[in-house]
């Protein structure tokens, strides 16, 4: 195996135990018996846990953050909404150990900080897109940050909530925050739907 390729196996081993146990629940001598490699092997690489740890977790907000800027391509204003939802949502299915690891909260330092600092990152992409519609429609577009961190952490709050309950379909649960956020507690749909091109 290659430096590279053993660095990869230690992550992809990271990951997992990462998101099983947490930080703490997880070893070196762990990691290393997983990878078939002695603890120096580990240190080598990462330097110990910690670094292994911040490794895992960077790539992970990298990857959760291009997720859903990526997924906010246009359109309507709900429409928008509803990518940004399926995109933390697809997040959420698709690498559930990362999420699970993000959500947690870190005991190491890192370059981009916590999920609580992801989650304002994906607001500020999504505050420029309100400010522009507040703008337009008369209202202050000084709110748009509150706002944006409203809307953000009600999805990234119910996507936690979504891993361990498992139900309902991803579809609808991206409805629901879309009816929630667009229509408001007094406006709400009975039958929320989805307006976008995705329906599942």
């Amino acid at each position: 195996m290659t430096g590279k390729e053993r660095r990869e196996q230690l992550l992809d081993i990271g990951r997992t135990l990462f998101a099983e146990r947490g930080f703490e629940g997880t070893s070196v001598e762990e990691i290393a018996h997983k990878a078939s490699v002695s603890k120096p092997v580990v240190y080598e690489h990462f330097g110990g846990k910690e670094g292994l740890y911040a490794v895992v977790v960077d790539r992970e907000m990298g990857r959760l953050l291009d997720m859903v800027t990526g997924a906010l391509t246009g359109g309507h204003p709900r429409e928008l909404l509803e990518q940004a939802a399926f995109a933390l949502l697809d997040y959420i299915e698709q690498y559930t150990d990362g999420f699970r690891i993000l959500v947690r909260d870190s005991p190491v330092a890192q370059s981009t900080g916590t999920f609580a600092s992801l989650i304002s990152d994906i607001a500020t992409q999504v505050e420029d897109i309100l400010g522009h519609e507040f703008k337009q429609r008369g209202f202050d577009p000084k709110l748009a940050p509150l706002y944006a961190q409203a809307l953000v952490g009600m999805v990234a709050l119910t996507g936690q909530w979504w891993l361990d309950a498992q139900r309902p379909k991803k579809a609808e649960v991206a409805a629901h925050l879309v009816n929630l956020s667009w229509n408001g507690l007094s406006g709400l749909e009975t039958e929320p739907r989805l307006i976008g091109h995705r329906k599942n």
